[in-house]
Protein backbone atom coordinates (compact mmCIF):
# COMPACT_ATOMS: atom_id res chain seq x y z
CA UNK A 1 0.00 0.00 0.00
CA UNK A 2 1.15 3.51 -0.75
CA UNK A 3 1.02 6.22 1.93
CA UNK A 4 -1.90 8.01 0.24
CA UNK A 5 -3.94 4.78 0.15
CA UNK A 6 -3.19 4.13 3.82
CA UNK A 7 -4.38 7.62 4.77
CA UNK A 8 -7.53 7.20 2.66
CA UNK A 9 -8.32 3.90 4.35
CA UNK A 10 -7.74 5.34 7.81
CA UNK A 11 -10.02 8.28 7.06
CA UNK A 12 -12.71 5.70 6.24
CA UNK A 13 -12.08 3.84 9.52
CA UNK A 14 -10.49 0.78 7.90
CA UNK A 15 -8.56 -0.87 10.76
CA UNK A 16 -6.80 -3.17 8.28
CA UNK A 17 -4.65 -0.16 7.37
CA UNK A 18 -3.54 -0.03 11.02
CA UNK A 19 -2.71 -3.74 10.95
CA UNK A 20 -0.75 -3.21 7.76
CA UNK A 21 1.27 -0.35 9.30
CA UNK A 22 1.87 -2.32 12.48
CA UNK A 23 3.36 -5.25 10.61
CA UNK A 24 5.24 -3.23 7.98
CA UNK A 25 7.16 -0.99 10.39
CA UNK A 26 7.24 -3.16 13.52
CA UNK A 27 10.93 -4.05 13.39
CA UNK A 28 12.09 -0.56 12.45
CA UNK A 29 10.08 1.15 15.18
CA UNK A 30 10.78 -1.29 17.99
CA UNK A 31 14.51 -1.10 17.22
CA UNK A 32 14.44 2.58 18.23
CA UNK A 33 13.69 1.54 21.80
CA UNK A 34 15.73 -1.67 21.82
CA UNK A 35 18.87 0.16 20.65
CA UNK A 36 18.38 2.79 23.35
CA UNK A 37 18.33 0.60 26.47
CA UNK A 38 14.68 -0.43 26.25
CA UNK A 39 13.03 -3.81 26.60
CA UNK A 40 10.92 -5.53 23.98
CA UNK A 41 7.76 -4.84 26.01
CA UNK A 42 8.66 -1.15 26.24
CA UNK A 43 9.36 -1.11 22.51
CA UNK A 44 5.98 -2.67 21.74
CA UNK A 45 4.20 -0.18 24.01
CA UNK A 46 5.94 2.79 22.45
CA UNK A 47 5.14 1.58 18.94
CA UNK A 48 1.53 0.86 19.86
CA UNK A 49 1.13 4.35 21.33
CA UNK A 50 2.73 5.89 18.23
CA UNK A 51 0.29 4.06 15.98
CA UNK A 52 -2.66 5.23 18.04
CA UNK A 53 -1.42 8.83 17.87
CA UNK A 54 -0.96 8.49 14.12
CA UNK A 55 -4.38 6.87 13.69
CA UNK A 56 -6.12 9.60 15.69
CA UNK A 57 -4.43 12.40 13.77
CA UNK A 58 -5.05 10.76 10.40
CA UNK A 59 -8.67 9.88 11.20
CA UNK A 60 -9.40 13.41 12.39
CA UNK A 61 -8.37 14.83 9.03
CA UNK A 62 -5.93 17.20 10.76
CA UNK A 63 -2.81 15.36 9.69
CA UNK A 64 -0.69 17.22 7.17
CA UNK A 65 1.90 14.68 6.11
CA UNK A 66 5.08 16.36 4.89
CA UNK A 67 7.12 13.16 4.92
CA UNK A 68 6.63 9.43 4.52
CA UNK A 69 4.45 7.69 7.11
CA UNK A 70 7.49 5.73 8.29
CA UNK A 71 9.36 8.98 9.02
CA UNK A 72 6.39 10.38 10.89
CA UNK A 73 5.98 7.19 12.97
CA UNK A 74 9.73 7.14 13.63
CA UNK A 75 9.64 10.66 15.06
CA UNK A 76 6.62 9.84 17.24
CA UNK A 77 8.34 6.71 18.59
CA UNK A 78 11.58 8.57 19.22
CA UNK A 79 9.81 11.39 21.07
CA UNK A 80 7.76 8.97 23.17
CA UNK A 81 10.83 6.94 24.08
CA UNK A 82 12.69 10.11 25.09
CA UNK A 83 9.77 11.08 27.33
CA UNK A 84 9.77 7.62 28.88
CA UNK A 85 13.53 7.76 29.52
CA UNK A 86 13.09 11.17 31.10
CA UNK A 87 10.27 9.85 33.29
CA UNK A 88 12.39 6.86 34.36
CA UNK A 89 15.28 9.15 35.15
CA UNK A 90 13.12 11.34 37.38
CA UNK A 91 11.67 8.33 39.16
CA UNK A 92 15.03 6.75 39.81
CA UNK A 93 16.45 9.99 41.19
CA UNK A 94 13.66 10.32 43.75
CA UNK A 95 13.97 8.40 46.96
CA UNK A 96 10.65 6.96 47.96
CA UNK A 97 9.90 5.27 51.23
CA UNK A 98 7.81 2.37 49.92
CA UNK A 99 6.31 1.49 53.27
CA UNK A 100 4.80 4.96 53.45
CA UNK A 101 2.90 4.45 50.19
CA UNK A 102 1.45 1.11 51.13
CA UNK A 103 -1.33 0.67 53.65
CA UNK A 104 -4.26 3.06 53.90
CA UNK A 105 -3.24 5.53 51.17
CA UNK A 106 -2.69 2.74 48.67
CA UNK A 107 -6.07 1.24 49.47
CA UNK A 108 -7.72 4.62 48.94
CA UNK A 109 -6.04 5.05 45.55
CA UNK A 110 -7.13 1.55 44.58
CA UNK A 111 -10.74 2.41 45.49
CA UNK A 112 -10.62 5.58 43.37
CA UNK A 113 -9.29 3.69 40.35
CA UNK A 114 -11.82 0.88 40.77
CA UNK A 115 -14.69 3.38 41.09
CA UNK A 116 -13.65 5.08 37.85
CA UNK A 117 -13.21 1.76 36.04
CA UNK A 118 -16.72 0.74 37.09
CA UNK A 119 -18.07 3.85 35.33
CA UNK A 120 -16.49 2.97 31.99
CA UNK A 121 -18.40 0.92 29.45
CA UNK A 122 -18.54 -2.83 29.86
CA UNK A 123 -15.90 -3.43 27.17
CA UNK A 124 -13.39 -1.08 28.76
CA UNK A 125 -14.13 -2.43 32.22
CA UNK A 126 -13.43 -5.99 31.07
CA UNK A 127 -10.30 -5.13 29.06
CA UNK A 128 -8.68 -3.12 31.88
CA UNK A 129 -9.58 -5.71 34.50
CA UNK A 130 -8.22 -8.54 32.38
CA UNK A 131 -4.99 -6.65 31.68
CA UNK A 132 -4.17 -4.89 34.94
CA UNK A 133 -5.74 -7.12 37.57
CA UNK A 134 -5.90 -10.58 36.02
CA UNK A 135 -2.54 -10.19 34.27
CA UNK A 136 -3.77 -11.49 30.91
CA UNK A 137 -1.71 -10.76 27.82
CA UNK A 138 -3.19 -9.04 24.78
CA UNK A 139 -3.69 -12.24 22.76
CA UNK A 140 -5.67 -13.81 25.63
CA UNK A 141 -7.76 -10.65 25.92
CA UNK A 142 -8.39 -10.61 22.16
CA UNK A 143 -9.60 -14.20 22.38
CA UNK A 144 -11.81 -13.62 25.45
CA UNK A 145 -13.33 -10.48 23.95
CA UNK A 146 -13.73 -12.01 20.46
CA UNK A 147 -11.61 -9.30 18.81
CA UNK A 148 -10.23 -9.82 15.33
CA UNK A 149 -6.63 -9.89 16.56
CA UNK A 150 -4.15 -8.82 19.22
CA UNK A 151 -3.58 -5.42 17.60
CA UNK A 152 -7.27 -4.59 17.95
CA UNK A 153 -7.11 -5.54 21.63
CA UNK A 154 -4.05 -3.33 22.12
CA UNK A 155 -5.72 -0.37 20.47
CA UNK A 156 -8.90 -0.78 22.50
CA UNK A 157 -6.90 -1.15 25.73
CA UNK A 158 -5.00 2.03 24.93
CA UNK A 159 -8.22 3.96 24.28
CA UNK A 160 -9.84 2.59 27.45
CA UNK A 161 -6.77 3.54 29.50
CA UNK A 162 -6.96 7.06 28.09
CA UNK A 163 -10.66 7.27 29.05
CA UNK A 164 -9.80 6.08 32.56
CA UNK A 165 -6.97 8.61 32.86
CA UNK A 166 -9.29 11.42 31.76
CA UNK A 167 -12.00 10.38 34.19
CA UNK A 168 -9.58 10.26 37.10
CA UNK A 169 -7.98 13.59 36.15
CA UNK A 170 -11.33 15.36 35.88
CA UNK A 171 -12.49 14.11 39.28
CA UNK A 172 -9.35 14.01 41.37
CA UNK A 173 -6.22 16.05 41.85
CA UNK A 174 -2.63 14.89 42.10
CA UNK A 175 -2.77 15.44 45.86
CA UNK A 176 -5.51 12.79 46.08
CA UNK A 177 -2.85 10.33 44.98
CA UNK A 178 0.37 11.80 46.34
CA UNK A 179 0.13 13.53 49.70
Amino acid sequence: MKDREILDRISKGDERALDYLYKKYYKMMTNIVLKNNGTLDEAKDVYQEALVVFWQKAASGKLVLTSKISTFLYSICLNQWRKELDRKSRLSSEEVDKEEYQSHDEQERYKIVMQCISELGETCKRILTYYYFDGLNMSDIAEKMNFANTDTAKTKKYKCKKKLDSLIKERYTTTDFFD
